[in-house]
């Protein structure tokens, strides 16, 4: 293959890759935006974290950010086709190659080794002098909106894409596994940054599924930067002493609140039942 050959393979595979990862961003953390923050608000009011709304010109500084997270993406998705197509990269097209038990655990590998690789170079991207060349931007996001999902200083959104290549080196993958690995990736980010609690609690108050990261989980690291590093589960910050140690309450608060209308309703009734018996 010639090099101008080279050069057109590859500027079309970029442009695919790209279209793709763009797609992804503005559905997942337009879509979440668009059916949290706006459609549903007033119905999740009692659920919004904060009192407060991210200050004006917040959102279209992280979507400008994000777009150039998007373009370090898809240069990485770039390189993970070619790698593949030139026997690189391990990646297989015949779910029969490997059979349908490996496609869920290759996809759970994918998930919970992101986890790891997240919560660690996170931790090492708080650390000070790294922190304000790599990390910084993300933080300026302090009450975080789905669209801070990508929002990162241009070294961060490297750190966060060399993690599926390194990986795919040693794991063979399906496609519909590393589809589900990215979607899940994309709408879990842009969940955890939406600032209402989506997820259920107990009948104590709790987090139904305790050693996943809640919205609050994530919040909380947005107001208090040392705590709560890790993305999809609860389990690396426990195990290391970096869960903050108001998570549960927080949680408490924005989960099992009642709304003000049910309980204006409450109020009423027991109001007019006192009356009655009167």
């Amino acid at each position: 293959m010639t090099d101008q050959c080279l050069f057109s393979h590859l500027a079309e595979i970029f442009s695919g890759v790209f279209a793709t990862d763009l797609l992804r961003y503005v559905v997942g953390a337009g879509g979440v935006y668009l059916a949290v923050n706006l459609v549903l608000a007033a119905r999740l009011r009692s659920r919004k974290i904060r009192a407060s709304h991210p200050p004006r010109g917040q959102i279209r500084r992280e979507i400008l950010a994000s777009l150039r997270t998007v373009l370090v993406f898809a240069l990485n998705g770039t390189l993970i086709v070619f790698g593949a197509e030139a026997g690189i990269v391990p990646i297989y097209t015949e779910i029969g190659a490997y059979g349908w038990i490996y496609l869920g655990l290759s996809t759970a590998v994918l998930i919970v080794a992101h986890d790891a690789w997240f919560y660690w170079s996170h931790r090492l991207l708080h650390y000070p002098p790294l922190f304000r060349r790599f990390h910084r931007l993300h933080h300026k996001s302090h009450n975080p909106t789905p669209f801070t999902s990508y929002s990162f200083d241009l070294g961060e959104a490297v750190v966060n894409a060399v993690y599926l290549p390194l990986i795919l080196l040693v794991l063979p993958a399906h496609p519909v596994a590393i589809l589900i690995f990215v979607t899940h990736m994309m709408l879990r980010n842009a969940i955890g940054h939406s600032g209402y609690e989506l997820f259920p609690a107990n009948r104590h108050g709790k987090p139904l599924f305790d050693w996943m990261t809640t919205v609050t989980h994530h919040d909380l690291h947005h107001a208090h930067a040392g705590y709560n590093l890790g993305l999809y589960f609860t389990w690396w910050d426990r195990l290391m002493g970096t869960e903050h140690p108001g998570y549960h309450a927080e949680f408490h608060r924005a989960a099992c609140q009642r709304p003000m209308r049910s309980r204006s309703r409450s109020s009423a009734s027991h109001l007019a039942t006192e009356g009655r018996i009167k």
